[in-house]
C-alpha cells in the first residue's frame, strides 16, 4: 500500500512529527513523538538512503511506538520517540557534518521534549558532532569528547533473550552445540557473534556485505558463512536477525528453519499479523523490543547519572529473567509472545 506523509500523519496514534527538509542535503528529517506518558520522548536517531520521504516518515513512526513500547516494558521512565533522516543519496563527510549540526540545532529547539542517541546508520562520533549544537544526546561526555557506543550492551541484551528463548524451548540455556544463525554482523551482530561462540554455539553468518562475514567467520574459527538471498532457509536453533527490520514477512517465514527468532534488529514483523504466522508455524518469536532493550537500558541508566559498568550490566542481563516470564505467560495462554508482551505494556502505560 502506497502511503503519503499527509495520510501517516493522518492515521497515526502519536502525539506528532516535527518534519524538516535540509535543503543543502536533500534530507527529510523527521523527528517522531508517539507517547509522553512515561517521561520526555527518547530515541535513535537513524540515518540512511530511503525510496521516497514517505517512507522515510512511516520508518520513523514505526520505530517510535517501539521505543514507547521498549521503555515501558524495561521499566525506565521515558517516553517513545526516533528520529530518521531520510536521505535521497549518499552525503560527502562534510555534507553529513554540515546535516548533523543543522539537526543538533533542530532538537536544541525543542527543549528536551526528544532526546537521541546512536542507531542504524549513525556512530558515536555523529553524537558527538551532534552535541555541539544541544544537550540532549544521550551517553556524550563532552569534557572528554567522547559518546558511549550502545552496541555492546545491545548484544548483551540479545545474548541475555537468546539464553532465555533456548532456556524455553529446550529446557536449558545451555548454548553448547546449539545453532545461531547471525544476521548482519556489524555494531551488534559482531559483539553478539563474539559471545555466542565464547558459550559454546556454532555459527552461522551472513550479511549484505558478504566478505565482512567472512573476516569475522575467520577470527572466529570457520563459521559457516550464507550469502544473503539464501540465508534465511539455513537451518539452525536460533535466527537472530541484527540488521534491517521487516525481514520476517509472508515470504520469508515459509523459508525458515529454525525453532526460535530471536535479534536485534527493530520492527522484525513487516506486519503484526506475521507474530501469529510465526506461532502456528511452531516459531518462537523473541519480541524484538524486549531483546535489543540492552543498548536503550544502558544509555537511560548512563544519562541519569550511573558509571558503574557493573551495575549496567547487571541491568541489561534482566532481560534474561523478563523474557522468561513473557515467554512463560504466553505459553500458558497459546499465544504469541508478542501478546503477552503487549498486555505488560498497556499495563505499564495505564499505570
Amino acid at each position: 500500500m502506497a502511503h503519503s506523509i499527509k495520510s501517516l500523519i493522518e492515521t497515526w496514534d502519536g502525539i506528532g512529527v516535527v518534519i524538516r527538509y535540509d535543503a543543502e542535503t536533500e534530507t527529510w528529517i523527521f523527528v517522531a513523538l508517539h507517547s509522553d506518558r512515561l517521561g520526555a520522548p527518547s530515541g535513535g536517531t537513524r540515518m540512511k538512503v530511503y525510496s521516497g520521504p514517505a517512507a522515510g516518515l512511516r520508518d520513523a513512526m514505526r520505530l517510535a511506538r517501539g521505543m514507547t513500547h521498549k521503555w515501558a516494558a524495561v521499566g525506565l521512565d521515558h517516553g517513545g520517540g526516533k528520529a530518521v533522516l531520510a536521505l535521497s543519496r549518499p552525503l560527502q563527510p562534510d555534507e553529513r557534518t554540515g546535516l548533523l549540526r543543522r539537526y543538533g540545532q533542530l532538537i536544541n529547539s525543542l527543549h528536551g521534549s526528544f532526546g537521541t542517541g546512536p542507531d542504524l546508520g549513525t556512530t558515536p562520533d555523529d553524537m558527538i558532532v551532534i552535541a555541539q549544537e544541544t544537550e540532549y544526546v544521550h551517553g556524550v561526555d563532552r569534557a572528554a569528547g567522547t559518546c558511549i557506543d550502545p552496541g555492546p550492551f545491545t548484544a548483551m541484551g540479545v545474548f541475555a533473550g537468546i539464553k532465555a528463548s533456548v532456556q524455553h524451548v529446550f529446557g536449558s540455556g545451555d548454548l553448547t552445540g546449539r545453532v545461531v544463525h547471525v544476521q548482519g554482523v556489524g555494531d551488534v551482530g559482531d559483539p553478539l557473534a563474539r559471545l555466542l561462540k565464547e558459550a559454546g554455539a556454532d555459527l552461522i553468518l551472513s550479511d549484505l556485505d558478504t566478505r565482512r562475514a567472512e573476516r569475522l567467520s575467520e577470527e572466529l574459527g570457520g563459521s559457516e558463512v550464507f550469502e544473503p538471498h539464501t540465508a534465511y532457509g539455513a537451518a539452525c536453533d536460533v535466527y537472530a536477525p541484527c540488521a534491517v527490520g521487516g525481514t520476517l514477512n509472508s515470504e520469508t517465514i515459509p523459508e525458515l528453519k529454525c525453532r526460535i527468532v530471536a535479534g536485534s534488529a527493530n520492527n522484525q514483523l513487516e506486519s503484526p499479523e506475521h507474530s501469529q504466522a510465526l506461532h502456528d508455524r511452531g516459531i518462537l518469536y523473541a519480541p524484538d523490543y524486549i531483546v535489543n532493550a540492552g543498548g536503550a537500558v544502558a544509555l537511560g541508566l548512563i544519562t541519569r547519572g550511573e558509571k558503574d559498568r557493573e551495575i549496567l550490566r547487571a541491568r541489561v542481563n534482566q532481560i534474561e529473567q523478563s523474557l522468561l516470564e513473557i515467554l512463560e505467560e504466553a505459553a500458558k495462554r497459546d499465544e504469541s509472545p508478542v501478546q503477552a508482551a503487549a498486555q505488560i505494556v498497556a499495563k505499564r502505560l495505564s499505570e
